[in-house]
């Protein structure tokens, strides 16, 4: 038994040399993470949540008093361009339209019976011309017989008078021809009068129907079959049928908070995906970049806003789509997320792992300085530390000052100051923010520790 002692105590003794030999060998050195300095495409995206747009869109309002007859649509339909979408009655408006087509009717019954007086007139006037002919030469002979004595007085005043008679006749035939042309234009004149009417009252029987201005869905339908609706304001109430969208051109209306929108321009490309549309993106590009601030708590524009409190602010971005679908509602929730810079094949690190270092911040390390002569200010550096080797083969940390670029999601791109391999501390921050220039390190290869499964 007192052997077994000796030798649990000899393990125990030897356990506590090796434990005291990782101590001493480990004091003074400072666990770290590590991560390499890699080539890799880097983005940098903005987001913003709105909803699903159509860029066109009407109010498709009644333009007649009166009730509604018939929808011969409903909400979620699609429409063609003039495709009748409603009517209103139109008793009235049908049989002024009616009337006015028996009024053009007659009239041209009219003009038909005074051009038929003006063909007889014309007949008149050709018959009276040839009998005036042949009285002229009858007159002419008589002059010349009268001369020579051969014709009496009596039929030499007779074959005068039958000529001026048949003047007379001719006269009289071109007046009645006049007259009944005058009354085939007075009747023309009056039948375009009756068409204008019609025109008038046809247009008053097409406010009655209500068609479709484009290609596109019902969104909206405020009214109902049986209600009576009035000619007013747009968008009063009972003056809206419905409402039409064109959903050939499909925007996602988003908001973006007021630290990104300068990073945002036309043309930019952006990714949008919808809520009821899972797993499905939607390839666009930005088409408007809002100018006005909308406050984040009620949507109105900073300019129209009468109070003077300081809130978050948003800006409207608008993303047309490239490819529309038709599984596309307007209103449907939608998350933009648009690249604002890419660059490809570029040297990265983890934003983590950019640290501002002031040179006097080292023990030692910085700048030596007289007594009397005042602290120096020099300003922060922007940079990270590299892991290097020093004489002794130690590992110590070294900083260098780092030039960056472009941002991405969880790395920023690197401009100068490393190299591709470049071995360089991302964490933990905690250690970053106390490490010094020339510290011991150790890299803690320990897995990070991933939180218990919820076992309720």
């Amino acid at each position: 038994m007192k052997k077994i002692l000796l030798i649990v105590l000899a393990v125990l003794v030897a356990a506590g040399l090796v434990g005291f030999m990782v101590y001493k060998q480990q004091s003074g050195y400072t666990k770290v993470l590590t991560a390499k300095v890699v080539r890799q495409d880097l983005a940098t995206v903005v987001s913003g949540t709105g909803q699903i747009k159509p860029k066109t869109y009407v109010n498709v309002g009644a333009t007649s008093f009166g009730r509604i007859t018939r929808f011969f649509v409903k909400e979620g339909d699609m429409v063609k361009k003039g495709q009748t979408v409603a009517s209103i009655e139109n008793v009235q408006q049908a049989a002024n339209v009616a009337g006015q087509q028996a009024a053009i009717a007659a009239a041209k019954t009219d003009i038909a019976s005074y051009v038929a007086a003006e063909k007889t007139a014309q007949a008149n006037v050709e018959h009276a011309k040839a009998d005036l002919v042949q009285k002229q030469l009858d007159w002419q002979r008589a002059q010349d017989l009268y001369k020579e004595g051969i014709l009496a007085k009596q039929d030499y005043d007779a074959k005068k008078a039958a000529y001026d008679t048949d003047v007379a006749s001719v006269d009289q035939a071109l007046a009645q021809l006049n007259q009944a042309k005058a009354n085939t234009d007075s009747a023309r004149g009056h039948m375009q009068t009756q068409v204008a009417n019609l025109r008038v009252n046809q247009d008053l029987l097409d406010k009655t129907v209500a068609v479709a201005p484009f290609d596109g869905i019902v969104t909206n339908m405020p009214m109902r079959e049986g209600e009576t609706v009035v000619t007013g304001i747009q968008n009063s109430e009972g003056s809206t049928l419905m409402t039409l969208a064109d959903m050939s051109i499909i925007t996602a209306e988003v908001k973006v908070d007021e630290t990104d929108i300068v990073n945002i321009k036309l043309g930019q490309s952006a990714d949008v995906t919808v809520d009821a549309l899972p797993g499905r993106v939607f390839k666009g590009h930005v088409t408007l970049v809002g100018d006005q601030a909308l406050l984040r708590s009620s949507g109105m524009a900073t300019s129209q806003s009468t109070t003077g409190t300081e809130e978050a602010k948003d800006f409207k971005v608008v993303v047309t789509l490239d490819q529309p679908s038709t599984d596309l509602r307007p209103g449907l929730s939608t998350t933009a997320k648009i690249t604002t810079a890419h660059t490809a094949n570029t040297l990265s690190l983890p934003i983590q792992a950019l640290v501002m270092h002031t040179p006097e911040s080292d023990s030692g390390k910085g700048k030596v300085q007289a007594a009397s002569a005042p602290p120096s200010k020099a300003a922060p550096q922007q940079g990270v530390y590299i892991v290097e080797k020093d004489s002794k083969g130690k590992l110590r940390a070294k900083f260098v000052a780092v030039t960056t670029g472009i941002t991405g999601a969880t790395d920023i791109e690197v401009l100068s100051g490393l190299k591709e391999g470049d071995e360089i501390i991302s964490g933990p921050f905690k250690t970053l923010r106390g490490l010094k220039n020339g510290s011991l390190l150790k890299r803690d290869t320990e897995k990070p520790a991933t939180p218990a499964a919820d076992k309720s």
